[in-house]
């Protein structure tokens, strides 16, 4: 009985000691004269404090700062010194911002006592190495950013002790090589940026053990090779970032990743994509590689990958053959542009039923299938080629059709088999006639061009764009924002142009000013009177007859608009 009451007594006393710390941090919070360090901004967390301390000149940590601090950001200061085991206290802070200082180096114990640090950002300082003696006793850290710094190397040991870390940015700086061996022990690792460094050669199995990584951005650098098996290892990975690099090989060691879904290798110097170039890719959703020398593509390469979404082939200007896209089903947004493909396939949209978005820009296309087997297809450009005809078929639910820069294009476009058409751009500006409504069914004047159809069907609300600013930007066309249905709608057509039916409500006031500055101009016209009020006798009996020329050069204005009054409506 005596020892129930003695750890009765116990707990009491404990759970008012907590009770009085938090009252007494509840109270700190709000007193920002007692807890907030001068100057800075505090907001409660709760039981804890955020402390921001963002570019205020500071030269050295402020003073006053709450043990109970979770949160502090001194990025954008003057620091050029961490001092000592200067946080020590600090022992709930999980959040430590230095961003954008001018550190140089940092001193082994500046981090002692943060046990539950988890965020550390040191970008954009002048670090030359990586502080591996502060860091080594951040158990808890998960987010490391040592970019924009001037690091050159990156020792084995550098990440010592660091058993949680996820996140590690070491990108613009000036590495030369990967760090194999600093990388090797931090198996827990989710997401690696490299990027911006100077490194010219991924060796085989550089990332042998980051079997957790997802995220690798390998992009501007100086690559020039990669090994066989670079990759191995990977196998959680789902992004790899190679873009802007100095390749001139296909990266086949991409083979061993086969949870890769985004891949990205544009702006190198490949210039042949091999056969089952993606073999070991079955996941892959995305692919970029544009703005390569292509001369190449292996007629396998892009065949049997059922979840990509999305394939980008722009630039590839040596390319004369359409990709076979076989077992490539999903596929919703595909551009190939800039090649010297001259025809696609009539199973085009057997192939790809998915397909919402199709750029075809640039190309040498002359002629195109039916697309009445794309069912969901929604924007074509098809803008720059040889096209003379567009098939109708599949284009009802079409909402944006570019075909500008096909000059052997002469014929309108029937406007009712396309309900659903919001933006349009044409060869020519009388095209854009088709989608301006008149009075009736039909335009009451007709083109007399034997090119142009005769079909122009008018059923619903249209007008025409007043300007190309009004027009989508040709990169941004098939990725623009839907526009709204509504029950009457506009289509947007450019080249502008004053059509038939827009001037024939002005025909009636023009052809009337017209008579009447005729009429004016007749009467002007007779030599001997020139203008009524000039008819009076000359003082002079000299003979009037070399003034005749003078006068009848005067009245020429007069008889012409004379005779532009009687010419038809339809020639303005």
């Amino acid at each position: 009985m005596v020892i129930m009451c003695f750890l009765a007594i116990i707990m009491l006393t404990f759970l008012l000691g907590v009770a009085d710390c938090a009252g007494t941090e509840r109270t700190g919070v709000l007193d920002t004269d007692t807890d907030c360090p001068s100057l800075c901004n505090c907001e409660d967390d709760g039981m804890l404090l955020r402390v921001d301390c963002v570019d205020l000149g500071l030269a050295e940590l402020p003073s006053k700062l709450s043990v109970f601090t979770s949160y502090l950001d001194l990025s954008m200061n003057n620091l050029t010194l961490l001092p000592n085991r200067a946080l020590s206290n600090l022992h709930f802070l999980q959040e430590l911002r230095l961003a954008g200082n001018d550190l140089t180096d940092i001193p082994e114990g500046a981090f002692s006592g943060l046990f539950n640090l988890k965020v550390l950002m040191l970008q954009n300082n002048h670090l030359k190495q990586i502080p591996s003696k502060a860091l080594e006793n951040l158990r808890n850290l998960q987010s490391l950013r040592l970019d924009a710094n001037q690091i050159a190397s990156v020792p084995e040991s550098s990440f010592r002790g660091l058993a949680s870390l996820r996140h590690l940015w070491l990108d613009d700086n000036t590495l030369t090589e990967v760090p194999v061996h600093a990388l090797a022990i931090l198996p827990t690792l989710q997401a690696v940026t490299l990027a911006l460094n100077s490194i010219t050669h991924i060796p085989d199995h550089a990332f042998a053990n980051l079997t957790s990584l997802v995220v690798l951005h390998l992009h501007n650098n100086q690559i020039q090779s990669l090994g066989d098996r670079c990759f191995d290892g990977l196998l959680s990975l789902e992004t790899l970032d190679l873009n802007y690099n100095d390749l001139a090989m296909f990266p086949t060691a991409i083979r061993a990743l086969p949870n890769l879904k985004e891949l990205s290798f544009h702006s190198n110097n490949i210039r042949s994509v091999p056969e089952q170039a993606f073999v070991g890719n079955p996941s892959l959703v995305t692919i970029y590689f544009y703005n390569n020398p292509i001369q190449f593509v292996g007629k396998s390469a892009f065949q049997h990958l059922p979840a990509l979404r999305m394939l980008s082939l722009n630039g590839a200007t040596d390319i004369t053959e359409f990709p076979d896209l076989t077992g490539t089903n999903s596929l919703e947004t595909l551009a190939v542009t800039g090649t010297h493909i001259s025809s696609l396939p009539g199973t085009l949209c057997d192939q790809l039923p998915n397909l919402i978005q199709l750029d075809l820009s640039h190309n040498l296309i002359q002629h195109l299938p039916s697309f009445s087997g794309c069912r969901k297809i929604q924007k074509i450009d098809l803008s720059s080629n040889l096209l003379t005809s567009v098939p109708m078929e599949g284009f009802q639910d079409l909402t944006h059709l570019r075909l500008a820069g096909n000059t052997a294009l002469r014929h309108a476009l029937p406007v009712q088999r396309l309900p659903k058409l919001r933006v349009v751009e044409m060869p020519y500006a009388f095209q854009c006639c088709a989608f301006v409504p008149g009075e009736n069914s039909k335009s009451p004047y007709v083109w007399k061009t034997e090119n142009i159809s005769k079909d122009l069907v008018t059923g619903k609300e249209i007008h025409i764009i007043a300007n190309q600013e009004d027009a989508r930007d040709q990169n941004n066309f098939l990725v623009e924002s839907e526009v709204d249905a509504r029950p009457q709608h506009s289509v947007h057509c450019s080249p502008a142009q004053v059509c038939p039916q827009v001037r024939s409500s002005h025909v009636r006031v023009y052809l009337g000013a017209g008579w009447c500055e005729s009429l004016f101009g007749l009467l002007s016209s007779f030599p001997w009177c020139p203008t009524p009020w000039s008819c009076y006798p000359s003082p002079s009996p000299r003979s009037p007859r070399p003034l005749l020329p003078s006068i009848y050069w005067e009245s020429w204005p007069g008889s012409t608009s004379s005779m532009a009054s009687l010419a038809p409506p339809w020639l303005y």
